[in-house]
């Protein structure tokens, strides 16, 4: 994983954790309904700019790589299944 990388996931990671202990404590205190939805589809969306980040991080380090280094048809299967995955959501 690229170093830049590595420190904007674990940035967001640790502002993830906040958000979950937040949304734990509105649980706990019994929240309107919709400060928690809210507070978890913030969280949901923090997720997804990770796996933005890690998605890009893999194509342009790991199947560039496999792409010059001649496998093409395993890069292929990995972007593939990456976007069946994404279409799961």
């Amino acid at each position: 994983m690229k170093k830049e990388v590595k420190k904007r996931v674990s940035h967001r990671l640790k502002i993830i954790e906040g958000q979950v202990r937040g949304l734990q404590k509105k649980i706990e205190e019994d929240a309107y309904c919709l400060d928690i939805i809210t507070q978890s589809s913030a969280i949901r969306h923090a997720l997804g700019s990770i796996e933005d980040l890690m998605l890009e991080n893999h194509l342009t380090t790991h199947v560039k790589e496999q792409m010059q280094g001649g496998e093409d048809k395993k890069a292929a299967k990995e972007i593939l299944a990456i976007y069946k995955l994404a279409k799961k959501k």
